[in-house]
């Protein structure tokens, strides 16, 4: 099946600030960082497929309108408590810890942080 995105960008305030928080929870649900840039660096399943980037915009707000998330898929519960914790150790804010959102679903299982430059970011099992 075709999908219909071939990636998104996140702007970053610092860039460093920025791997050092997708690294880890990249790492969790098996990701890699495919590229390395001097402004860039891209994620995605494996080396030739970019799903995520992130581009050094530095300035005072690189925050998308209010709304917005991005949502990610976990292969299991387990990984979406590893990534909310992995996410938390290194500069994420809690917007809604582990667990069932019935009201999404009944095996809805999603945890929800904010990056380190306020993107909103849902980890989700179904």
């Amino acid at each position: 099946m075709k999908t219909f995105l071939g990636h998104l960008s996140l702007g970053v305030a610092d860039l460093e600030r920025g791997i050092a928080f997708y690294d880890a929870v990249f790492a969790v649900l098996g990701g890699v960082r495919c590229f390395t840039g001097p402004v860039s660096v891209g994620y995605g399943p494996n080396m030739d497929k970019e799903d995520l980037a992130l581009k050094l915009y530095p300035g005072p707000d690189v925050t998308p309108r209010p709304g917005f998330h991005l949502a990610l898929d976990a292969a299991s519960p387990a990984m979406v408590d590893q990534f909310y914790a992995a996410a938390l150790a290194h500069g994420g804010r809690d917007d809604g810890p582990p667990g069932l959102r019935p009201h999404y679903g009944p095996t809805y299982y999603a945890a929800f942080v904010i990056d380190p430059d306020g993107h909103r970011i849902e980890v989700v099992h179904q």
